[in-house]
């Protein structure tokens, strides 16, 4: 039975570049579309730079992020024990997240701020030019909108 109280719609603006914070902000979407719930993640600032297209050697730009959570040495060591116990990878909630009907978008200001083009973001995910205006015109007034 659904919860009426339950928000319609989340709304997640993914600010932080950490990689234990944009995975979270990704099981989230994740998790919400699975319940069936719309949801919209607006990259933007260091955030943005784990949309970026692989480096030349097939390496994940992801796996450059910084890391959070202490005793970790890297994004890499993380997502590599995330996989070891069976929890969602990286990449793999990357790519279920637009099958599952969440909504990429990054913020046009973030990447200029940033010193990153369109041309530098990965061309397998579905990834909308947006802004402030775009995301909060897209944003659900019964919904939830949450900072990461």
């Amino acid at each position: 039975m659904p919860n009426e109280a339950s928000p319609d719609k989340l709304s997640i603006v993914v600010f932080s570049g950490d990689f234990d914070k944009v995975h979270y902000a990704l099981v989230l979407a994740s998790g919400a579309a699975a319940i069936g719930k719309a949801v919209t993640l607006f990259f933007t600032m260091e955030a943005s730079r784990a949309l970026m297209k692989p480096a030349t050697d097939g390496t994940p730009s992801w796996r450059q992020l910084p890391v959070a959570s202490g005793g970790w040495r890297d994004a890499g060591a993380m997502d590599d024990a995330f996989a070891a116990r069976g929890l969602a990878t990286f990449e793999e909630l990357l790519t279920a997240c637009p099958e599952l009907g969440v909504r990429f978008l990054v913020c046009e200001m973030g990447l200029k701020a940033m010193d990153l083009s369109r041309a530098d973001l990965r061309g397998d995910i579905s990834i909308e030019d947006g802004g402030v205006v775009t995301f909060v015109t897209d944003a659900s007034a019964s919904g939830a909108m949450l900072f990461i």
